[in-house]
């Protein structure tokens, strides 16, 4: 009777371990993931912001967002 306790009580323990094993390999896993998402998508943004189409765009006093530093207009005589 004590042998079958505890041949029960070290097969439930090794299916607990197994299991808190398995769920800490997955999260870190998930998380690992999400890391190197977000760091890709940083990496583009960075990328996307040097290209010469992309517009800054600054809070104003009122709240709205409106491009920064707007450029001068180009003289029309071909200058």
């Amino acid at each position: 009777m004590f042998l079958r306790i505890l041949l029960i009580i070290v097969i439930g323990l090794a299916v607990y371990f197994g299991i808190r094993r398995i769920w800490k390999d997955w999260t870190r896993k998930f998380d690992r993931d999400a890391e190197d998402a977000k760091l890709l998508r940083r990496q583009r943004d960075l990328e996307e912001r040097q290209r010469p189409d992309v517009i800054d765009l600054k809070r104003d006093d009122d709240g709205t967002f409106r491009p920064g530093d707007r450029p001068e207009p180009k003289d029309r005589s071909g200058k």
